[in-house]
Parts: structure tokens; C-alpha cells; sequence
């Protein structure tokens, strides 16, 4: 019988769940316990990717997941982390864990933005997830695609699936990132079960 694959969530805020009494990552300890699978969140309020390179060795290779989840990039765009180091921060994050451990690595957009110069910003993180994800061959889960999407298909506002800061998605905004991570990670899963 084969033993089902480790999944550990490493972020800043919204993986953390700021804000709301249930995050998209306890949605998904909920939908994988059934099958066994052990769900690790080891991401804090307010950690950018210098936080992911600076505890890598607790947070991450002690653990030695077999499914590695990064979900920065808002609180690097707010607290002004430069892209070009925010894109390095995540290139060292994916080499040290394929060096160590050898995952398979997943990397994670967030929302959109009403307001367009928070939307400008983020998209430069959210592009530069998109060329890591390209360049080191890892898989990128566009949560802003499938979040733009679901707002269009049900006639919604951002400002209904976001607190009243909009950097942190609301309980409902939690719900949707866990169904879209969710579509990405059965896909995933199903690779483990040789």
C-alpha cells in the first residue's frame, strides 16, 4: 500500500488565513484527511519570500514534503519587496528543496484588485511567479485567473470575496482558493498513487 504524499503550505497572510476563522488551507486538511494525506501549514502574517529563505530549513526541509505549495507575493508587493528579489527569493527556495528533498513544487497567485495601481503591483509578482514556474518547470496554480473568472460567471465584486482590507480574502474568498488549489492538486495526487 502506498503512503500517501506529505502536502506543506509555505506563505505569507492569506495562507496563514488573516482575517477569517477558516482559511483555504483548512478547507483542504478537511478534503484530503479522508484520504490520508497530511497537510502542513507552516506560512505567518505578514512573511514575504526573505521569511521563506530565512526559515527554509525549519519551516521546509525538516519536513521534507513531498508536495511543496509557496504562496507569497502580497505581502512582498506591500512591503515593497523588489521583484527581481522576489524572483530570486523563490529561486533559491525551489533549488534548495530539489537539491534536498526533491518535491514537486507548486507555486501560488492570489486575488484581484479593485483598485488598479494594487492590481499593477501585484501583477509583477504574479508575472514573475509565472516565469519561475516556467523556468524551473514547476506548476503555477493562477488563482487571480480562475478569481477574475468566477467573478465575471456570477455577476460579483471583488469587495465580496475580500475583508475590508483588500490585500485578505473574506471566508467566501477562502472558499474559492481552496476549490481552484483543489482542481490543481487532485490532478497532482493522482501522480502519487503509482
Amino acid at each position: 500500500m502506498a503512503i500517501p504524499p506529505k502536502l506543506l503550505i509555505r506563505g505569507g497572510s492569506i495562507s496563514a488565513g488573516h482575517g477569517v476563522s477558516k482559511s483555504y488551507v483548512d478547507i483542504l486538511k478537511e478534503l484530503l484527511l479522508p484520504r490520508g494525506i497530511d497537510v502542513m501549514n507552516r506560512s505567518r502574517h505578514l512573511e514575504t519570500s526573505f521569511d521563506g529563505i530565512r526559515t527554509f530549513n525549519a519551516d521546509i526541509a525538516e519536513f521534507k514534503p513531498d508536495i511543496l505549495l509557496i504562496h507569497f507575493g502580497i505581502d512582498d508587493a506591500f512591503q515593497y519587496v523588489y521583484r527581481s528579489e522576489f524572483q530570486e527569493n523563490l529561486v533559491q527556495m525551489i533549488r534548495a528543496a530539489r537539491l534536498d528533498f526533491d518535491p514537486f513544487i507548486c507555486l501560488v497567485t492570489s486575488h484581484t484588485f479593485t483598485n488598479s495601481y494594487d492590481m499593477d503591483a501585484v501583477n509583477i509578482f504574479y508575472g514573475s511567479l509565472r516565469i519561475v514556474a516556467t523556468d524551473l518547470d514547476c506548476k503555477l496554480i493562477p488563482i487571480h485567473s480562475y478569481w477574475a473568472g468566477y467573478l465575471q460567471t456570477y455577476n460579483l465584486r471583488n469587495d465580496d470575496l475580500v475583508l475590508s482590507d483588500s490585500r485578505y480574502p473574506n471566508e467566501k474568498g477562502h472558499q474559492l482558493i481552496a476549490k481552484a488549489v483543489m482542481n490543481s492538486l487532485n490532478g497532482i495526487l493522482a501522480t502519487f498513487k503509482n
